[in-house]
């Protein structure tokens, strides 16, 4: 196996065709503590996974789960943030509108959790995920997104209006959720 991410909640193996992420033990929790939230957080993410998949969303498909290992497919693909344009910012917004759809807030929506493999896309580390149906929590899952935009894209103007256009196509609430990632925006600019 070897080594390819390693990060403040879990290293990732290679082995073959599948990866192995494993939630790391922290030194300053009491032990059961500790295995109690890796425990939890890995079937979690696990669980959310699966469900996101079984709405629809391409991820990983997951081989094993253990108290503080997931073994699943190893999506050998390319990072969006490698080769975004408008017409791929299109696909993951209807991605996100599908996740949304199913109740699942991603936690983490950057252009380095969706990678693109086989001509489609894919959602992974689903580590910060969770179900979430409030206005609020899609619209800051969706405005984390806009800002890696904003900040790692050129024309991010162009990305975000064809992600909006891709969102609204998958996900009924669309047009409210978009609202409130203006809200969140003005408050953190003025906070």
């Amino acid at each position: 196996m070897e080594i390819i991410a390693s990060g403040a909640e879990a290293v990732i193996a290679l082995d073959g065709k599948n990866i192995t992420k494993t939630r790391v033990h922290k030194r300053y929790r009491l032990k059961e503590i500790d295995e109690a939230l890796r425990r939890d957080r890995t079937r979690t993410e696990a669980r959310l996974i699966s469900e996101a998949r079984r709405c629809g969303v391409p991820t990983p498909i997951i081989r094993d789960v253990t108290d503080f290992e997931i073994k699943m497919e190893y999506i050998n693909g390319t990072a969006l943030k490698n080769i975004i344009d408008p017409s791929y910012s299109e696909q993951a917004g209807e991605l996100v509108g599908k996740l949304h759809s199913c109740g699942i807030v991603h936690g983490d929506l950057t252009t380095s959790n969706i990678m693109f493999r086989d001509g489609k896309l894919f959602l992974i580390d689903f580590g910060l995920a969770y179900i979430d149906g409030t206005l609020e929590a899609r619209g800051v899952d969706i405005h984390v997104l806009f800002q890696t935009f904003e900040s790692t894209h050129e024309g991010h103007e162009s990305l975000i209006e064809a992600f909006k256009k891709g969102y609204k196509r998958t996900f009924q609430g669309a047009d409210e959720v978009i609202e409130r990632v203006s809200e969140i925006e003005s408050r953190g600019r003025y906070a």
